[in-house]
């Protein structure tokens, strides 16, 4: 057995523009001819107005945009995996709740009781999209649940406070967010493309359905990051 050295590596990148996605997509194919599963963790938290240097809001780049411009990206190292599986962690919103995408991709100003949905919903469209463009991958959707991290830690200092009071009781463990991801990962008893809604249960697990927004959200991101 190797050490952990052998296992696992890290790369710092921020997902919140398109060059820093691209750069750490071509390192990792620098280094793999091969990735068997993607999982996109990375997310952020923040009601505020701001811009990245590509004029997009954070949580609209991080929390949907990256996960599709990183997918696309690693889609030549995926297509030689048996069964790769795409994995996009978000927070609690089933699929077959209904949004309005008109707002895309500006979301300006950003409206995060407006917004956040309609985000994480992409997630969703992104998932049926790789699945019905790439034969043989698995893609799905997982609410991490309300996972004990400092994702808080740029929002208000009273949303920072409450959430560490409060944290006993509502936050899961990293393994209770992560006991899904896992299993989809490592599993292949279960049909594609799927959203789970319980962080604790994975035969509790819905289908994700494809609908005519899905390509014209597919396209706008295809435009937003050339890939």
């Amino acid at each position: 057995m190797g050490t952990d050295a052998d296992r696992a590596s890290f790369l710092a990148a921020d997902l919140s523009t398109h060059d820093g996605v691209r750069d750490p997509a071509q390192r990792v194919l620098d280094e793999h001819d091969r990735v068997d599963a993607l999982v996109h963790s990375t997310g952020v938290f923040t009601s505020q107005e701001s811009r990245t240097a590509d004029g997009l809001h954070p949580f609209f780049a991080v929390n949907y945009l990256s996960r599709y411009h990183l997918t696309q990206l690693l889609l030549p190292a995926l297509r030689q995996a048996g069964r790769p599986v795409v994995v996009m962690m978000t927070a609690a919103v089933p699929p077959s709740d209904d949004t309005d995408f008109t707002r895309f991709p500006e979301l300006a100003p950003f409206d995060f009781g407006h917004d956040r949905k309609p985000i994480q919903l992409a997630n969703h469209h992104c998932a049926a999209h790789l699945t019905r463009t790439e034969p043989g991958l698995a893609a799905a959707v997982v609410n991490a649940g309300a996972a004990k991290t400092d994702i808080l830690r740029i929002d208000p200092w009273y949303m920072r406070a409450g959430a560490k009071v409060l944290g006993p009781v509502l936050f899961d463990s990293v393994e209770t967010s992560a006991h899904n991801v896992v299993d989809a990962t490592r599993r292949d008893d279960w049909q594609t493309p799927l959203y789970w809604g319980n962080p604790r249960q994975f035969e509790q697990r819905t289908p994700i359905a494809l609908n005519t927004t899905t390509q014209r959200l597919m396209d706008t991101s295809h435009t937003l990051t050339g890939a």
